[in-house]
Order: C-alpha cells, then sequence, then structure tokens
C-alpha cells in the first residue's frame, strides 16, 4: 500500500494551475488496493475524489452517489451556444457578462481536465474559429472589468470572479502559426480578407499576442511590398524594438547604456524586474528631496512593461 501511494504521488505532482493532476494508467486491476491504500493514509471516503472519473462521464455528464447531476463538457458548451450566441456582437449587462465569464471559465477548466484523456482529441464541439472567438470575447471582459477597477469604481466587481488566463495559454496560439497566415495573404496578394478575419480572431484570442497586437497589425498593413515574409518580419522587429527602447530612453532621460542591459537581462530571464536597485541604476538623476521620484519611476515602469510586453518572445 505504501509503495502504491508512493509511485502515485511520484507520477501526480502538480506542476502548476494548469497540471493540476498526473496521468496514470494501470495496467491490472488495482481499483480496490488503490482504494484501500486510500482508505488506510488519508480519508475512507476519498476514492471518488483520488481516482478520477471515467472520460465519458466528463463528457456528457453524471449523477453522482448523492443524486447530484454534474454538468459535462457536452452540457456546458450547448448552455455557451444557446446563452451567448456569436451572432451577437458582445455581451450587454454586467450580470451578463459575469454569467459568461463564470461559465466560460468553468468549460475552460473542463477541457484542461479532459485534455489528459485520449478519447478528447477529436471530439471538440466548437470549431477551432468559433472557441477563438470566444477566447478574445473572454479576453476582453477581463480588460474591460479590469479598466473598470483602474477607473475607481466603488465596487470591486471581479472580487469573485476568476479569469482562468493559465488555462487560455493552455491553447497558446504562437507568432509562428500567425506568419504563416500572414503568408498565405501575402501570397493573394493582399485580396483575401478572409486570412485578415482570422489572423485577427487568432491575436485577440491569446493573452501573449495581444499585446502585440499594435505591432502585428502595422507590419500585415505593409506585407504587400516584401518578398519573404519570416526575413522581413524579423527585421521589422528588431527595427521597431530599437526604435521604440530608443523613444523610450530619450523621453524619460534614461541612462542608454544600463537601460539597454537592463531590458536584455529581462529578454533573457523572461521577465521585467520592477523591484529591487536594477530599475534605479537606470534613473535619471532626480533629487530625493524635490518630490516626484515615485511618479517618475511608475510611470518609467510602466512604458518599459509595455514595450516587453509587445517584443517578448517573437525576436
Amino acid at each position: 500500500m505504501h509503495g502504491l501511494i508512493q509511485a502515485y504521488s511520484r507520477t501526480n505532482r502538480i506542476l502548476n494551475t494548469i497540471k493540476t493532476y498526473g496521468n496514470i494508467v494501470c495496467f491490472r486491476n488495482l481499483q480496490k488496493r488503490t482504494d484501500d491504500a486510500v482508505s488506510v493514509f488519508g480519508d475512507r471516503e476519498a476514492g471518488g475524489i483520488v481516482v478520477m472519473r471515467g472520460y465519458k462521464d466528463y463528457y456528457y455528464g453524471y449523477t453522482d452517489d448523492k443524486g447530484k447531476y454534474n454538468k459535462g463538457y457536452v452540457d456546458l458548451i450547448n448552455e455557451l451556444t444557446e446563452n451567448f450566441s456569436l451572432a451577437e456582437e458582445r455581451i450587454i449587462g454586467e450580470k451578463n457578462q459575469k454569467n459568461f465569464i463564470v461559465l466560460f471559465g468553468a468549460i475552460l477548466r473542463m477541457r484542461n481536465l479532459l485534455t489528459s484523456f485520449d478519447d478528447f482529441a477529436d471530439n471538440e464541439i466548437l470549431s477551432e474559429r468559433d472557441l477563438q472567438d470566444y477566447l478574445g470575447r473572454y479576453q476582453d471582459l477581463r480588460d474591460e472589468w479590469k479598466a473598470r477597477r483602474e477607473d475607481g469604481e466603488k465596487e470591486d466587481i471581479t472580487d469573485d470572479i476568476v479569469f482562468e488566463i493559465e488555462l487560455i495559454k493552455q491553447i497558446e496560439i504562437n507568432i509562428d502559426y500567425i506568419l504563416l497566415l500572414v503568408q498565405k495573404y501575402h501570397d493573394t496578394h493582399c485580396c483575401d480578407k478572409e486570412v485578415l478575419i482570422t489572423i485577427q480572431k487568432a491575436v485577440d484570442a491569446s493573452p501573449q499576442l495581444r499585446s502585440k497586437k499594435l505591432l502585428i497589425e502595422n507590419f500585415i498593413a505593409g506585407v504587400n511590398d516584401i518578398s519573404d515574409v519570416m526575413i522581413e518580419w524579423r527585421e521589422y522587429v528588431a527595427a521597431q524594438k530599437e526604435k521604440q527602447l530608443d523613444d523610450i530612453i530619450k523621453e524619460e532621460n534614461l541612462k542608454p547604456d544600463e537601460t539597454r542591459k537592463f531590458i536584455d537581462n529581462s529578454f533573457r530571464d523572461g521577465q521585467l524586474k520592477t523591484n529591487g536597485t536594477d530599475i534605479d541604476k537606470i534613473m535619471p538623476p532626480i533629487s530625493r528631496f524635490g518630490g516626484g521620484r515615485a511618479e517618475k519611476k511608475a510611470q518609467v515602469i510602466e512604458k518599459l512593461l509595455i514595450f516587453f510586453e509587445s517584443f517578448y518572445g517573437i525576436g
């Protein structure tokens, strides 16, 4: 029993909010031994919690031992398409928005669970385009609600709402996919507007690419005059990266060499450190007694964060 629990534990270590469990396949009947082991080392009633139910239960829904019906993936998707049709341009009303956020969050969590089953691979219900549309709306609402809170609304409407951004990252659309679409658009002599719509929806659906939307749109605007999309993209990104950083340095009177080193280290480490002394080393001389130092530092950090999010991961 102890060896069995140890084997499960080593396989089942969580990583983050995405990997919340392991996928353990038993090639012999260990259900009774597992239940016995769990009852010894944990809770006698915990068998149904420790061992996942079958794929069909999560996909189609099931009634538990207490008579409660638990919605499956099919139920959740049906509720989504019936109550929040993509034919409507946006979701009107705070209550409807909140209901959508809660429902779509449940769908993302269920999708995360179902991906541990091979059966789910070819049984998605939403088309890729529709999923991207819903992902875009979900993140639009996140941005909208976040802006309301920052504008100082009396009631923090996000207190009881959780946006499953980490789970969205699991459905990531990378820049290579976008560039393939740009190449396809270029090959039609920039006439296939449907490809443009596909690019827009894919960018809006991605947490990482949303911050790079303006950069991508400006590149596409001049794509008709280029020969090789991939080469031109790398050159375009490098030029824009240098120009925008140079603009920030001049606008904020930052120390050029120290700032470039700070940014290079940030890209190397995968994060822009806003705490500690590193940020202070790039700041211009400001009297500690003259006031405005904290505001100046906050302004610099905000600009550098926007810059970092725009260029990280696409160089």
